[in-house]
């Protein structure tokens, strides 16, 4: 039996093409058969999950039995009380077993444990989001029929997009007319082969090809005060490049896959490297991931310290709810240094640009604002967000740390 990890491999493509085609033809024909969906999600968990990851397939139907318990009792919890304890142990128990693998996985130096298993971050993301909008009594009713397809949906489960309950529930059992489903079956493969170029040839350059060479300059300077030469500076683009292409063109992957099975699966990138500011990078770079941090981390705690009045001026709530948040965000990527100075760094980073943003606003035509301006804007913004991913990448731990 052929294990794979998703995407990785040609081979995972032919298989997957032929998985697809009678999804394709049922479609065509206005029918969606949900029981072979499930058996192709699951034979692609299996080819996951299975063979050499068998510990992760255990972890993982664990993980799914524990966490459907969670949210279907909180369910029939909700619809007869409101208790906001109960809410916050629930959320708590929900986020347990992901902060449980960060804390063994950074104890045992990035060696996933025995809790651990691919993709689990993701699964973590909608189980929480339902949870939240079950209390919001936005989601009054779920069905196991449709809630394991959300949780465990093949395409995106490793690594996103994070896909919202009602959203995906709603593409699930709508079947589009033969006209749309063409077209997206035409957006599908138009991604997939996107995402062909992205990870397989342009991340490979980068990431294979010319990374381990800057790298490799850049130690060798390491006598230089902080490590700075131009060769580090070659690791900050180039990093920067391969974390795009191979991320986004996964991303594309898990988009396209979805489309051919008729559920329109949110976008993750929309040319982040044509910001102008490092809040609208948050708006282009890891969309599904910043917009789940903005609505249900973001938000509600500004509403928390707005309605507890924990602080006077409406800003300051705004600034320090957006520097937990990030923080909060580089915990999640791991209990490293890196990541949570990168965390702090985008935080900052939004709080500076929101002041920026006032004090334009409160100078109108005293700055000026034409294409040039513009495209300095999209320059900074840039060497900003790759300095950024340069903490981000470890390579300064490394550098600064780690002896020969």
């Amino acid at each position: 039996m052929i294990f794979f990890q998703p995407y990785e491999n040609p081979f995972y493509f032919f298989i997957l093409f032929i998985a697809l085609l009678p999804i394709m033809i049922s479609i065509l024909h206005g029918k969606k058969i949900h029981i072979y969906e499930s058996l192709i999600s699951l034979f692609f968990l299996f080819l996951t999950f299975g063979g050499p990851s068998w510990k992760q397939g255990i972890a993982l139907i664990i993980y799914t039995i524990y966490e459907t318990c969670l949210t279907f009792g909180y369910l029939y919890y909700r619809k007869q009380k409101n208790n906001q304890l109960v809410f916050y142990f629930t959320i708590f128990l929900t986020i347990l077993p992901l902060a449980l693998v960060k804390i063994a996985t950074a104890i045992h130096n990035q060696k996933l444990s025995l809790l651990g298993f691919l993709g689990i971050s993701y699964l973590t993301f909608r189980v929480v989001q339902t949870v939240m909008e079950t209390r919001d009594g936005v989601i009054k009713q779920l069905k196991l029929s449709q809630f394991l397809p959300f949780l465990l949906f093949f395409p995106t489960i490793s690594s996103g997009p994070i896909d919202r309950y009602r959203r995906f529930i709603k593409d699930y059992e709508q079947i589009p007319k033969q006209d749309e489903y063409l077209e997206m079956i035409k957006k599908g493969i138009h991604y997939i082969f996107i995402g062909f170029l992205y990870k397989f040839i342009l991340a490979y350059i980068f990431g294979t090809l010319l990374l381990p060479e800057v790298q490799a300059a850049a130690l060798a300077q390491r006598h230089n005060f902080l490590g700075i030469s131009w060769s580090l500076l070659g690791v900050m683009y180039v990093y920067s490049a391969d974390l795009f292409f191979d991320f986004a063109g996964y991303s594309l992957f898990a988009v396209g896959t979805s489309y051919i099975m008729g559920v329109k699966t949110p976008m993750n990138f929309n040319r982040p490297w044509q910001s102008l500011n490092i809040k609208d990078f948050w708006n282009r770079w890891h969309m599904s991931l910043s917009f789940w941090f903005r609505d249900y981390v973001y938000m509600r705690l500004l509403f928390m310290f707005m309605k507890k009045k924990t602080f006077k001026s409406r800003i300051t709530a705004a600034n320090i709810t957006y520097i937990l948040n990030m923080l909060l965000m580089g915990f999640w990527h791991g209990l490293t240094w890196y990541y949570i100075v990168y965390g702090l760094f985008h935080g900052f980073a939004i709080v500076i640009n929101d002041a920026w943003l006032r004090f334009k606003k409160q100078h109108p035509g005293k700055l000026p604002h034409n294409r040039a301006t513009k495209y300095l804007a999209i320059f900074l913004t840039a060497h900003v967000v790759c300095f950024s991913f340069l903490i981000f990448s470890g390579f300064l731990d490394k550098l600064w740390f780690i002896s020969k």
